[in-house]
């Protein structure tokens, strides 16, 4: 193969990955529903598909976050309430849960995947209540605009033996919030607040410094 051809080649694969950063923050900037400022954005260069978005609910967002955050293939996470019913954070209860807007490389990590690693973090069979935090917006969920997901989601679920007795809700997301500022990284900027995740399972995804 000629020289030039090489070259031109290699030109082709950097403006593709270039462009594949760009996707990420891109989404990461902006969304339909969503807010603008993801946390921790670990772009990959090589990443071969577009990264895709799901909304996790398991109680309290702190642990939730902090969790979630160190899971293979995310690349990104906010605090943030899924499916209340009105368009801003101000004023009463409207029906909201906590959860976690996370980013995904599905080439590294696939819903089923996220499944699994949800579940070690909550009681599946408990209705709006995780470790000491009681109340509807605690109930577990996982939401998302995509329905490929909650079919994945759903099989997930329907595939264990105590299927019957799970109360986490699948749906569609209808509507999503940031949380306010003091909400997001919490565990990370304050590693001493309180967390209704055991510290040993609250990092067992964490990256050892090498």
């Amino acid at each position: 193969m000629p020289a030039n051809t090489d070259q031109s080649l290699i030109g082709l694969n950097l403006k593709i990955n270039n462009n594949r950063i760009q996707l990420v923050v891109k989404m990461l900037e902006t969304s339909s529903i969503g807010s603008n400022s993801f946390s921790r954005v670990n772009s990959n260069p090589k990443m071969k598909s577009q990264p895709e978005e799901i909304f996790l609910a398991g109680g309290c967002l702190w642990g939730v976050q902090e969790f979630v955050r160190h899971l293979p293939g995310v690349i990104s996470t906010e605090a943030g309430r899924a499916n209340g019913a009105s368009d801003t954070i101000q004023g009463e209860y409207d029906g909201y849960t906590e959860c976690v807007r996370t980013l995904f490389d599905p080439e590294v990590v696939s819903i089923a995947q996220l499944m699994k690693y949800f579940f070690e973090i909550i009681d599946p069979y408990s209705l709006n209540r995780q470790g000491p935090d009681e109340g509807e917006k605690y109930r577990t969920g996982v939401y998302s605009r995509t329905q490929s997901h909650l079919s994945m989601a759903n099989r997930f679920i329907e595939q264990r033996k105590d299927a019957a007795r799970i109360v986490v809700e699948v749906k569609p997301l209808t509507n999503y919030l940031r949380s306010d500022d003091e909400h997001q990284d919490r565990l990370t900027l304050y590693p001493d607040e309180d967390c209704h995740i055991a510290p040993e399972l609250l990092h067992k995804y964490k990256k050892k410094p090498k």
